[in-house]
């Protein structure tokens, strides 16, 4: 199943653990290959943001590879 960048903004992200991260914000790209990198996630208020890893915009960073289901939701994970 193909999904594109425009179904994925704005979709909740939640952990594979069940835990509410946030909004999906953004996805950053390889310039030159055009791998997707990062997925930009804007956090919930109930996230504390300084265990993450964040963009200077304050969304939490994490690998497009920790995606491991998208269809109402977006679960990452590990």
């Amino acid at each position: 199943m193909k999904v594109t960048e425009d179904e994925l903004r704005g979709k909740t992200v939640m952990s594979r653990e069940g835990l509410y991260l946030g909004v999906l914000r953004n996805i950053t790209v390889d310039g030159k290959t055009g791998t997707l990198r990062n997925i930009l996630i804007e956090p919930s208020e109930d996230v504390d943001p300084r265990l993450y890893h964040l963009d200077k915009q304050g969304h939490l960073i994490f690998s497009f590879d920790s995606i491991k289901s998208v269809k109402d939701v977006v679960i990452i994970g590990g």
